[in-house]
């Protein structure tokens, strides 16, 4: 008999996602209530979840609104969908270097304001040289961080003709894989701030990243550069990126992140957070999220997880099969065999993995897992929570 299992959305998801929960999938309007919850930007801080909330998928990259390290104590799994929303990134990535390097937007709302004119035509040959800009052809665009979406930029860049520098210290086989040949790969940020005519941030907002572009790297960058933040806000000190418009140093910052400091403000082209916003990225994201989330609920298995570790045991096919979240310290997989041992429960595959200061394990077991059983591994200190998948 398969298990029931209560959703919330805290944000719209694309019904092609949802489409794909079976009928053990009930939903409920309370999240306090939700085994499971998918979120687009609804801030979670100040929401407290119920003891049946196993796992949050975010439809979406970043997961800054979520409190995914405290989750992580409760041993709640949270999700990302790292990719799924990469094209459409991609594509306005290219369309802001297009809009910073000529002023297409002067020009339109010119044309906007002269509607009345019945001479427009004739007056807009004179006034076409106010909203004369530059090609990108030629020019040379820098990349920081190459993952899913920066390799993206980075190989649409190529083919339309730029040079483009590229630094990730942690590159993936995978995405180096991916990559245009034509990528010249960049040992030390400061390369890219040196050379580059455009430069676009890609990389995620942790500690070591936040105000990442400030006036030490500004004053690295060559006069007139443009700056491309589709990201996080957070990733650039933008009172020192407004200070290096004022200078020169910067000719236009394009931000996807409305915010008071920079919306409105000489030399900035804010976009109101469209990165993502397409049919297309809101269905993928919500495919990948619903995809994961049902691997983690029906399988145990964690793909895409920013709190615990990916680990995967595939399908069960075996008789039963137990999910633990511990916390990352010795002898915990000696404990656990040992409590099955005991009971005479034989292990047929275990799978573990850790994490930071968090770990999971997965076992497979050719018969079915008793309560006491479960009982006996939930004394642990270091177990946070253990989850019959099959029994």
């Amino acid at each position: 008999m398969k298990v029931k299992y209560k959703y919330n959305c805290l944000n719209p998801i694309a019904e092609v996602g949802l489409g794909q929960l079976g009928d053990n999938y009930t939903r409920t309007e309370k999240f306090e209530e939700a085994d499971a919850v998918f979120v687009r930007s609804a801030k979670m801080d100040e929401l407290v979840p119920g003891e049946n909330l196993l796992a949050i998928a975010r439809a979406g990259a970043g997961v800054n609104n979520i409190p995914h390290a405290e989750y992580a104590k409760k041993g709640i799994v949270v999700f990302n969908t790292p990719g799924a929303n990469a094209n459409g990134v991609k594509e306005l990535v290219i369309a802001a270097m297009l809009l910073a390097s000529r002023d297409i937007i002067g020009g339109v709302d010119w044309v906007k304001a002269n509607a009345a004119d019945s001479a427009i035509a004739k007056a807009a040959e004179k006034a076409k040289k106010a909203f004369a800009g530059t090609e990108i052809q030629g020019k040379k665009l820098g990349v920081i961080g190459l993952g899913a979406i920066g390799q993206k930029v980075a190989n649409a860049a190529i083919d339309l003709g730029l040079t483009v520098y590229g630094y990730d210290p942690y590159l993936s086989v995978d995405a180096a894989w991916n990559l245009s040949r034509s990528v010249i790969h960049c040992k030390n940020v400061e390369a890219i701030y040196r050379e580059c005519d455009f430069i676009t941030i890609h990389v995620p907002a942790l500690d070591s990243t936040k105000g990442m572009i400030n006036a030490e790297a500004l004053a690295m960058m060559k006069k007139g550069v443009i700056v491309i933040n589709a990201a996080r806000d957070v990733l650039v000190n933008e009172r020192d990126m407004l200070d290096a418009i004022e200078s020169g140093r910067v000719r236009k910052y394009v931000s996807d992140f409305p915010n008071a400091t920079t919306a409105g403000k000489k030399g900035c082209l804010v976009i109101p957070h469209l990165g993502a916003s397409t049919e297309e990225s809101e269905d993928n994201c919500a495919v990948m999220a619903v995809r994961e989330m049902r691997d983690f609920l029906e399988n145990g298995n964690i793909v895409n997880s920013v709190n615990y570790p990916a680990c995967s045991l595939g399908v069960p096919t075996k008789a039963g099969r137990i999910a633990i979240c511990h916390k990352n310290v010795a002898n915990m997989i000696g404990q656990f065999t040992s409590i099955l041992g005991k009971a005479n429960v034989n292990i047929d595959a275990i799978a573990n993995k850790s994490r930071g200061d968090f770990a999971y394990t997965l076992i497979d077991t050719d018969s079915s897992i008793p309560a006491d059983v479960v009982r006996a591994l939930e004394e642990s200190d270091a177990v946070i929570r253990v989850r019959v998948v099959k029994s």
